[in-house]
């Protein structure tokens, strides 16, 4: 899938999975009060640098730091641009 971003060196486009909107007790969330998802989809990498090896791939399932890359709407479509390194983990 294209999504027209080429992100460059380590850097990775990512799309957030959606927040839940009921607790584990079946209370219904607003959308104020659901927490920012830190979960998400990889949309596109970069083809890394000498220094940093590309280590995600299109399709990966990752949690990243909270406060890390850049938000944009693109087309329509909210996504985040961010450094390989800012990826904490893959998800399995």
């Amino acid at each position: 899938m294209s999504i027209g971003i080429k992100p460059l060196g380590a850097r990775v486009v990512i799309k957030r999975v959606e927040a839940e909107e009921k607790t584990a007790s079946g209370i219904l969330l607003t959308g104020s009060a659901k927490e920012k998802p830190q979960v998400a989809e990889v949309l596109a990498v970069g083809p890394g640098t000498e220094d940093e090896k590309m280590e995600l791939k299109v399709g990966d399932k990752v949690i990243f730091s909270q406060y890390a890359g850049t938000d944009v709407k693109y087309e329509g479509q909210e996504v985040s641009i961010m450094n390989q390194r800012d990826i904490l983990a893959i998800v399995e």
